[in-house]
């Protein structure tokens, strides 16, 4: 997600603009049918929805029949996304729980200097005595006792002076939140330089805010004269700290003892290669075939920043965000992440500041650090480099040589990469990408395009319903714009051989109010996106969901683990495995809307039951992904599945729903929204009702 996309949405801001098409097909029966029916338009919102079909309690319905040859869907539409972004990779995934480690200055940009400080005023006294944020003095009482050190350090630029007067004990601490929930037992390490004193340092967990109650302490002994690492292991007792309590790790000296610190650490001992296992389990049980590894961030990245022993990587703040990057998570962390949760990984390559030999670097030690070394992987050719908030963006002018440049260089390496080149958006990629297709074919397989959309509506004082419906309404618009970028690449000379790439999408509203990524409108709004996906997989075989980790994804959040609910929209897609697109006459009642969402303010005929109907890989299963976007009217509706022969059995349903659209999952109910699993009998016609604002999965078995 670039910087401008991210600005966006804490602007409330947004801009696509599109229309429609569907596989889903209207019957001259069915059609004949509706027209005979009571048709009717409603004015809502100063005549901005229009409303058609009937709107009664009788069944919407649904016919699947199976083409001749039904169009294959790849698994990498289930794709998702990790940029350190918030608390995605430290604070999230990475599961050391220690900010700062290395005690540097500048890690953070101004802004987020300023909102930590409101949020933490004590951190202003801390840098006062000079302590770096976000560390504290054990005592302010005692006052200057500190001096950040610049050009001695273990790790980067800095190192920390420890002074402690005499017959007292000084030293700094930091608050953490650990997962107590289901590990006591915490390893840690630091690099010390003894100057004077004793060689005792004492290492603990204290109750937050209460320096003289201490939970757990290790003393080490640190008598070497130069940097030297030293381990320790704390153990804390049952019930000594309740879930989501925080507490203080402490580093402290004593009696006029002086020593240098730098590089802490502190995981939980079940930590997976670094990682947080109840991240590992939830990401392995998304089945996200694809993890795209990139965004803003990447234009700026020098990945040999992210290899080698992880006490020596150089911490330094990733100007995207304003957010340290400790590249203690680098490129073989997220490869080991990849392996562990059965994911191929998507990498978006540095076009801003970087080389087209420092890419193709990077891409030959990643074939040689994965899987069978055979390369082939998917690679993105930069990230958002039309914006000019992109570190080093190129300009229209010379996208279409960097990008053939570093293709060139790149299929020297590995003539079996797969490469995907920065497009543009969805209103407005014309020019853009018609400077990318004046590259010879073969220069790439796909054009990216990003969905990262706020709530920002063209109707004045509209009200709250008009600007989720039309919110509801922006994946149903998409699709004639991802046709109408298909029509300009056959135009081309790239023809049949370049398709669209989906590497970002996300509903990214500033308001609780609205549907956004993190409440259950952000699930109805996911149902629909990857509904529209599903149709339009011919032509846009990846799409990769905003993000794994936070975001629509998974949060930590003190140290617990959840899921928005848009996760388990996305998790229940791909773990069904729709593997090919069955054809689906939808008699569901539609409404348009005029003034919406300001990149799509204009979207004709969107079903408030939206059905795809698809076979599992094995074509066992038939599978029937719902969206109900209606706010308060369940859906009854009736499916004739008669041309798959005589069905008789039970079906799996599984939903995902709420009792309002900004219902949240959260550190303190983390399970507030998850899938509801039923059990109906079904046979070649039968009626269901769906809830309303909800996404629903039925699985037939196709056993006779």
């Amino acid at each position: 997600m670039s910087r401008g996309r991210y600005k966006d949405y804490c602007n409330h801001a947004s801009h696509e603009r599109a229309s429609l098409t569907t596989h889903t097909r209207v019957s001259l029966q069915t059609l004949v049918a509706a027209l005979s029916l009571f048709s009717f338009s409603i004015s809502i919102s100063s005549a901005q929805i229009t409303e058609s079909g009937n709107l009664s309690d009788s069944p919407v319905q649904i016919r699947v029949t199976s083409p001749q040859q039904p169009e294959p869907i790849p698994a990498t539409v289930f794709g998702s996304f990790l940029e350190p972004i918030g608390h995605s990779t430290y604070g999230g995934l990475w599961s050391d729980v220690i900010e700062n480690p290395s005690f540097e200055e500048g890690l953070w940009s101004a802004g987020n200097v300023t909102n930590m400080l409101r949020t933490r005023p004590e951190l202003q006294r801390s840098s006062q005595l000079g302590v770096p944020l976000p560390w504290e003095p054990l005592d302010f009482m005692q006052g200057a006792r500190f001096l950040p050190i610049r050009g001695d350090a273990a790790n980067s630029s800095q190192s920390l002076l420890i002074m402690a007067p005499p017959d007292k004990e000084t030293g700094v601490r930091q608050t953490v939140y650990l997962p107590v929930h289901r590990e006591l037992e915490y390893n840690g390490s630091i690099w010390i330089k003894h100057l004077r004193g004793h060689n005792d340092v004492k290492v603990s967990l204290r109750q937050h805010d209460r320096t003289d109650h201490i939970l757990v302490s290790a003393t080490l002994d640190a008598p070497a004269k130069e940097w030297s690492k030293y381990t320790f292991h704390l153990k804390l007792q049952s019930g000594e700290l309740a879930r989501l309590e925080p507490a203080d790790l402490t580093i402290s000296v004593s009696d006029d003892t002086r020593i240098q610190i730098d590089e802490v650490s502190l995981v939980p001992a079940d930590n997976i290669d670094g990682m947080d296992p109840d991240m590992i389990a939830m990401a392995r049980e998304l089945h996200s075939s694809l993890i795209r590894f990139g965004g803003n961030f990447t234009s700026a990245y020098d990945w040999h920043d992210g290899i080698g022993p992880q006490d020596k990587r150089v911490s330094k703040l990733n100007i995207s965000w304003g957010i340290p990057e400790y590249n203690t998570f680098g490129t073989g962390e997220f490869l080991r992440f990849c392996e562990l949760v059965h994911a191929q990984p998507q990498f978006a390559l540095n076009l801003g500041t970087g080389t087209p030999e420092q890419a193709a670097e990077w891409v030959k030690y990643i074939n040689q650090h994965w899987a069978n070394h055979r390369g082939g992987l998917l690679w993105e050719l930069g990230n958002e480099l039309w914006g000019d908030f992109q570190v080093g963006y190129p300009g229209i002018e010379r996208i279409a040589t960097l990008t053939h440049n570093v293709s060139d260089a790149i299929k020297r390496i590995d003539p079996t990469a797969r490469l995907i080149a920065t497009g543009g958006d969805e209103d407005w990629f014309h020019n853009w990408n018609a400077a990318q297709l004046t590259n010879p074919p073969g220069t790439f397989d796909l054009l990216s395009t990003h969905f990262v959309v706020g709530d920002r509506v063209g109707l004045s004082h509209p009200s709250s319903n008009f600007r989720t419906m039309a919110t509801l309404a922006l994946p149903w618009g998409l699709a004639q714009r991802m046709r109408a970028i298909k029509d300009q690449i056959q135009q081309s000379v790239h023809k049949d051989r370049v398709n669209i790439a989906f590497t970002e999408w996300l509903m990214a509203s500033g308001e609780h109010g609205s549907p956004r990524f993190d409440n259950m409108g952000g699930a109805v709004f996911a149902g629909g996106f990857l509904n529209m996906v599903l149709r339009n997989s011919d032509i846009v075989p990846v799409s990769d969901m905003t993000g794994i980790i936070e975001f629509g994804g998974i949060w930590s959040k003190r140290s617990q683990v959840y899921g928005a609910p848009a996760y388990w929209v996305l998790r229940e897609y791909a773990s069904a495995h729709p593997s090919y697109l069955l054809t689906v006459d939808n008699s569901s009642p539609t409404y348009s809307i005029a003034k919406g969402v300001d990149r799509l303010p204009e979207i004709s005929g969107v079903p408030y039951f939206d059905v795809v109907a698809t076979l599992s890989d094995d074509k066992t299963k038939l599978l029937l992904l719902c969206v109900n976007r209606h706010l308060t009217n369940a859906t009854n509706a009736s499916f004739d599945l008669s041309s798959f022969g005589h069905l008789k059995g039970t079906a799996k349903i599984t939903t995902v729903a709420s009792d309002s659209i900004v219902d949240m999952n959260d550190e303190e109910n983390p399970d507030r929204i998850t899938p509801s699993i039923s059990h109906v009998p079904t046979q070649s016609t039968f009626t269901y009702r769906f809830s309303p604002s909800s996404v629903t999965i039925v699985e037939i078995s196709l056993s006779r």
